[in-house]
Formats: C-alpha cells, sequence, structure tokens
C-alpha cells in the first residue's frame, strides 16, 4: 500500500493554471507556516511589527500553532495542483472561504482600526485572484 494513490489528473478537466495557481498557493501556505514555527518570536515582531509586550509567550505560541497548521495545508495543496488536480476547484474554494475569513477579520471585525501586518493586505489580493482561477477550474478546458 502506498503512501498515496495513483494521480487522478486524467479526470481533470479545468484549466491547468489554476492547478499551477494551487501549486503556488501551496508554497505560498508553507514558506510563512515555516516561518511561524521555527522563527524565535513566529514572525510576530520582526515581521508583523506585533507589540509582543507582556503576553509574548502566548503570542509566539498561537503564531507556532498556526504554523504547524499551515504546513499541512500548503503540502496538501501542493500534492493536490501537481496529482489530484480534480480537486483543484475544491480546494480554491477552500482557500476562498479562508483568506475571505481573514479579510473579513483583520478589516471589519477583531483587528479593525488596529494595526494590519502583511496578510491583511495579501488576504484581499489572494482573494481576488482564487476567484479568477476558480472560475478557470470550473469552466474546462478550452
Amino acid at each position: 500500500m502506498a503512501l498515496l494513490p495513483d494521480s487522478t489528473n486524467r479526470d481533470y478537466r479545468g484549466a491547468a493554471i489554476s492547478a499551477w495557481f494551487l501549486v503556488l498557493m501551496g508554497i505560498g501556505t508553507v514558506a510563512p507556516g515555516c516561518i511561524h514555527y521555527f522563527l524565535p518570536d513566529g514572525g510576530a515582531g520582526v515581521i508583523a511589527h506585533i507589540d509582543l509586550g507582556a503576553q509574548a509567550h502566548t503570542i509566539i505560541a498561537v503564531f507556532a500553532w498556526f504554523g504547524a497548521l499551515q504546513i499541512p495545508h500548503g503540502v496538501a495543496e501542493v500534492v493536490i495542483g501537481l496529482r489530484y488536480r480534480p480537486l483543484t476547484p475544491l480546494f480554491l474554494a477552500l482557500i476562498i472561504v479562508e483568506r475571505g475569513l481573514m479579510l473579513l477579520d483583520g478589516w471589519f471585525l477583531k483587528g479593525a482600526g488596529g494595526h494590519h501586518p502583511p496578510e491583511h493586505y495579501a488576504s484581499v489580493v489572494v482573494v481576488a485572484l482564487t476567484l479568477v482561477f476558480l472560475a478557470l477550474s470550473l469552466r474546462g478546458k478550452a
């Protein structure tokens, strides 16, 4: 029994560029996941410029926890984009939900009016781009 079953790419009918976009998004998820998990402050201070204050240990632990979630999620995106392309529309939709919730929270709910780390800006762009690639993955090959 193999860890991964045979590829299902032959069954994918969407645009190949959408699957490659998913691979790129996967890499773009693993990289910050590694930063959050392995950097001493998880990137909270040196990248996001969050004042760690008295709760530094808790903030760094939460960043590491999030990094631990990002790494396997990003690996799954890469694997799907490379080997299991029929799942591309589903994973693009999940990215839209994930980043849409981040966007909503960062700009309008809990993070509204406060400090905006780079991810708040990136989420706006990612949602828009992913909507385009989701549409391409659903419309079929020309």
